[in-house]
């Protein structure tokens, strides 16, 4: 079975990735290890990290249950602040055939400014597929 490791944190409930998500588990048997880098929100001026990993957890244990409860084989953690670190991580603990990346549009994604998805790759050497999303608004609904 194909295992993939999922990135996101603020796009994380985006329809893209979520879609993604889901056409690759119906085209094949795979599974999936979502990882929330524990990054600050942007919408918070003053925060701390642990209030950072609550909000990454609260995204992470919402869309876990929502893959899991559209059939979706999936787990997951929050991670390192740092996406990279975060990442390298993850890769220590599993095996993954591929990499999904999903950030906010060019101009708003931070990740996309540290040009993440090509830095994954060169890092790494596992295909990575970058995914656009819109930010976190709501929780998800089925």
């Amino acid at each position: 079975m194909e295992r993939y490791l999922v990135v996101a944190n603020q796009t994380l409930a985006a329809d893209a990735l979520l879609g993604e998500i889901r056409r690759r588990a119906e085209e094949k048997r795979c599974s999936f290890h979502v990882v929330v880098p524990a990054t600050h929100p942007h919408e918070q001026l003053l925060y701390t990290e642990g209030g950072a990993r609550a909000v990454a957890s609260r995204r992470l244990e919402e869309v876990l249950a929502w893959l899991s409860g559209h059939g979706v084989d999936v787990d997951g953690e929050v991670g390192d602040a740092r996406p990279l670190d975060a990442i390298r991580d993850a890769l220590r603990g599993g095996s993954y055939q591929g990499i999904i990346v999903s950030t906010l549009p060019p101009g708003l994604s931070r990740w996309i400014k540290q040009d993440l998805p090509n830095r994954v790759t060169r890092a790494f050497g596992i295909p990575v597929h970058h995914v656009i999303g819109v930010r976190w608004t709501a929780p998800l609904h089925s």
